[in-house]
C-alpha cells in the first residue's frame, strides 16, 4: 500500500460510506485515517465502521489511523412553532430561557451560563453566519438583539459567539459519553471541537490519560489567538475552516491557514487542512478548479493532511471524492515549485534534533532512496518529517498506536514489526523492509536513524548510510 504521495487523506464515514466494500474502496484509492464523526450516525454505526478498518489493517498489514471527532460544546437555538419564520433588518429579536416554541419575535435560547458573558454589543451569528444579531441589552434570562443581516431561521441552528471566550466545559455531558464509547472502542486519535484555550487541552488530557493522541481543532478565533499556547500540548491541529470563517473575517482565513502550518512545523506538530476542500463532489462527480488550488495551497505550505467531510460521508461520490484527491496531492507534489517554498526551521541543540536534520541533508546529497527510522513513540518519525525531506520516509515501530498515529505524519510510510536488538539487526531489517515496501532495490542507498538502547523513547542518537 505504499502511497506515491507525502500528504496524508483524511476521510469521514458516514451514510454514503458505511458499507465494508466502499470503506475498502476509500482505501485503495488513497485514504489513510479515517475519521468517525460523533456528531452524527449511532455508536453502533461507529463500533461497525471501526471494526471494518480494523479488518482492513489486518488483510493489508499497513497501519490505518482511526480519528474520532468529538461534537464538542455548540451553542444552538430551541425549536419554532412554524419550524422556521424569517427575520426581518433593523427589528428586534429576543433569546430567551423559555421552554416554549419560538416565533418571529424570540426562540429559546438554553444556555443559562453563557448570559452573564453576553453583553451590549456583542455578535451573535446564527446558521453559519446568515444571520447576524447585534445584542443592545441582556439580563439573566433573555438577550435582546437586532437584526443586522436578515433571512431565515429554522430550527436547532447553531450560534456562533465571535467576539468572547465563553466559560463552557470542553467536554459535555454527550461528549463525555462518547469519548469513552471511543476510548474503549479503541480509537488512535481524538479530535476536540472548539477549543478557546489551552486550558481546554489540560482538561480533556487528563480525562483521556494518554489512551489516544489528541487533536485541537482550531476554528475559534480565540483558539488562532492562544494557539502557540495550544499547539505544544497537542499530538496535532485540525484547521476548521468552516467555523473559523465564520467566526471572523473569511479573507483572513488564507493567511491564518499559512501561519498555523509554519507554527506546528516548527513545533514538530502535524496539522490537517479541514473543511470545504472538494465541497462540490458531494454532488458533482469533478472539484472545481479553484477547488483543486485550495488543496494545492495545502501542499505548497507543507500540511501533514488534507480532510474530505461531507464528500466522503453524504455525497453521492466518495470513492471519486477520494481518487481526485490523490490525483492533485500528487501532482502538486512533482511541481518543481514545491522546493522554492519551503524555509528553514529552527531547532534544539539536542542529538535526537541533529540527527534528524542530517538525516534529511545527507538523503538528498547521496540521492538516497529513503529514510529509515526506528521509532518506538513516533519522536524520531515526527523529527524526520519536520525537515521534509526529498524522500519518503519509513517509520518503523514495535508500538500499533504509534503506526497508526504515523499514518497520518508527512512524509511517512509507517510499519509495524517487532524491535531490533543489535545494530546488525538494525540495518538487516531497515534494508529487508525498504525493498520489500518497494521503496528501493538492491544496490540502493537508504539512510538509517535509530536509538541505542533500541526500543528507548526519545534517545534517537545514530545515524547510518546502508546498501540494500
Amino acid at each position: 500500500m505504499k502511497r506515491q504521495r507525502q500528504t496524508k487523506i483524511v476521510a469521514t464515514l458516514g451514510p454514503s460510506s458505511s458499507e465494508e466494500k466502499i470503506i475498502e474502496k476509500l482505501f485503495h484509492n488513497g485514504v489513510d485515517v479515517f475519521r468517525l464523526n460523533m456528531s452524527h450516525g449511532t455508536h453502533n454505526d461507529h463500533e461497525k465502521n471501526f471494526h471494518t478498518i480494523r479488518n482492513l489493517e489486518k488483510k493489508y498489514h499497513h497501519p490505518i489511523g482511526i480519528l474520532a471527532d468529538i461534537q464538542g460544546p455548540k451553542l444552538r437555538v430551541g425549536t419554532f412553532a412554524e419550524k422556521s419564520v424569517t427575520l426581518q433588518q433593523n427589528q428586534t429579536f429576543i433569546l430567551d430561557l423559555k421552554n416554549i416554541p419560538g416565533d418571529n419575535q424570540r426562540v429559546s435560547f438554553p444556555h443559562p451560563d453563557i448570559y452573564p458573558h453576553i453583553e451590549k454589543g456583542t455578535s451573535l451569528l446564527i446558521d453559519d453566519g446568515k444571520i447576524k444579531l447585534k445584542v443592545v441589552h441582556t439580563s439573566s434570562e433573555k438577550i435582546e438583539t437586532t437584526v443586522e443581516v436578515s433571512g431565515d431561521i429554522s430550527d436547532r441552528k447553531g450560534v456562533n459567539v465571535p467576539d468572547k471566550v465563553l466559560p463552557i466545559s470542553i467536554l459535555t455531558e454527550k461528549d463525555l459519553a462518547d469519548l469513552e464509547f471511543c476510548l474503549q472502542l479503541g480509537v488512535d486519535i481524538i479530535a476536540l471541537s472548539f477549543v478557546q484555550t489551552a486550558d481546554d487541552i489540560i482538561t480533556a488530557k487528563k480525562i483521556i490519560r494518554n489512551k489516544a493522541k489528541v487533536i485541537a481543532k482550531l476554528e475559534k478565533p480565540s483558539a488562532i489567538r492562544a494557539a502557540k499556547n495550544i499547539i505544544p500540548l497537542c499530538d496535532g491541529i485540525m484547521l476548521a475552516r468552516g467555523d473559523l470563517g465564520v467566526e471572523m473575517p473569511l479573507e483572513e482565513v488564507p493567511a491564518i491557514q499559512k501561519n498555523m502550518v509554519k507554527t506546528c512545523r516548527k513545533l514538530g506538530k502535524p496539522i490537517i487542512i479541514a473543511t470545504q476542500m472538494l465541497e462540490s463532489m458531494i454532488q458533482n462527480t469533478t472539484p472545481t478548479r479553484a477547488e483543486a488550488s485550495d488543496v494545492a495551497s495545502a501542499v505548497f505550505e507543507f500540511a501533514d493532511a488534507v480532510m474530505l467531510s461531507g464528500e466522503t460521508a453524504a455525497g453521492r461520490y466518495p470513492l471519486e471524492a477520494v481518487s481526485y484527491m490523490d490525483k492533485i496531492l500528487k501532482a502538486t507534489e512533482k511541481s518543481a515549485h514545491i522546493e522554492m517554498l519551503s524555509y528553514n526551521i529552527s531547532h534544539q541543540p539536542t542529538g535526537s534534533d541533529a540527527i534528524s536534520v542530517a538525516a534529511a541533508q545527507i538523503a538528498c546529497t547521496i540521492n538516497a532512496k529513503a529514510i529509515v527510522s526506528f521509532t518506538t513513540s513516533g519522536s524520531t518519525a515526527l523529527r524526520a518529517a519536520r525537515e521534509r525531506p526529498p524522500v519518503p520516509i519509513l517509520g518503523l515501530t514495535s508500538n500499533k498506536e504509534t503506526a497508526r498515529y504515523l499514518s497520518l505524519i508527512w512524509g511517512v510510510h509507517a510499519v509495524f514489526t517487532a524491535d531490533v536488538t543489535n545494530f546488525h539487526n538494525m540495518v538487516n531489517k531497515a534494508c529487508s523492509i525498504a525493498k520489500k515496501q518497494s521503496f528501493c532495490s538492491t544496490n540502493d542507498t537508504i539512510v538509517i536513524t535509530a536509538g541505542m538502547p533500541f526500543g528507548t523513547p526519545g534517545s534517537t542518537n545514530v545515524i547510518r548510510i546502508a546498501q540494500t
